[in-house]
């Protein structure tokens, strides 16, 4: 359910999850959260509010210290890398050493003065770091539980959605493809739709319509699925229309 976006956190919400951020629409939001899967928050009020003078100290400080630990970390492969090379590194300096008659230099310089010049010589540019870029409010902030729905619970369109993951079914959006719902077989990653669900708010449809409706499913290669309640209210009917030539 939802459609994944962004990429996966390195950690997940666990030490031993990596976590795939989704984007839900209000339907499967409120299914969600009828079914007891989840709870909704805000942060809203948290989020919006500025600031205090010690959250951006905190932020400074751990900012820098982030740079910092960079800066070590790229040094110290940086060290490595040379250590890997530093016999051919050694034996270029003291050439060059003696290309320039300083035979007593040339015979002085030892691994430990070519490491110790690549650190000292070593500059990190923070225009090059990799940087997060978190709202004002990086830690620390708080949520509130949401009560009020997020989706009319009571309109066809979500009593249609609801029945259908009720029966098994996998669904998603139907925009793109002309109608209110589309049908899997399987897990949408694995699999293509099977079937576009179009919604009717009474159980007749005019010719016309029923025509342009199934064309549109045979142009995507899918079986047109009408979903309307009988008189009642409380029942939800499924009718499959086929196109034969």
């Amino acid at each position: 359910m939802g459609a994944p976006v962004g990429t996966a956190n390195s950690k997940g919400w666990s030490s031993s999850e990596a976590a795939l951020p989704v984007e839900l629409t209000k339907w499967e939001t409120q299914w969600l959260i009828e079914s007891g899967i989840v709870v909704l928050v805000s942060k809203a009020a948290a989020l919006t509010a500025p600031p205090t003078a010690e959250m951006l100290q905190v932020y400074k400080t751990e900012f820098e210290a982030g740079l910092l630990a960079q800066a070590d970390a790229l040094k110290a492969e940086k060290l490595r890398d040379t250590e890997r090379h530093v016999d051919k590194i050694l034996v270029g300096k003291r050439n060059k050493l003696l290309k320039q008659c300083k035979n007593v230099e040339a015979a002085a310089l030892t691994t430990d003065d070519v490491l110790q010049e690549i650190a000292d010589n070593f500059v990190f540019e923070r225009q090059n770091a990799l940087v997060e870029l978190p709202c004002s409010h990086m830690t620390n902030h708080f949520a509130q539980i949401c009560t009020e729905s997020v989706y009319d619970s009571k309109s066809l369109k979500y009593r249609v959605f609801r029945d259908l993951w009720r029966r098994g079914k996998f669904v998603t959006p139907g925009e793109a493809f002309g109608a209110d719902f589309l049908i899997y077989p399987g897990d949408p990653i694995l699999y293509h739709a099977s079937h576009i669900v179009i919604i009717l708010n009474s159980p007749t449809i005019l010719p016309l319509e029923l025509i342009c409706k199934v064309r549109l499913s045979v142009t995507v290669n899918k079986d047109c699925v009408f979903a309307y309640e009988e008189s009642d209210g409380n029942t939800i009917v499924y009718q499959t229309v086929e196109w034969r030539k």
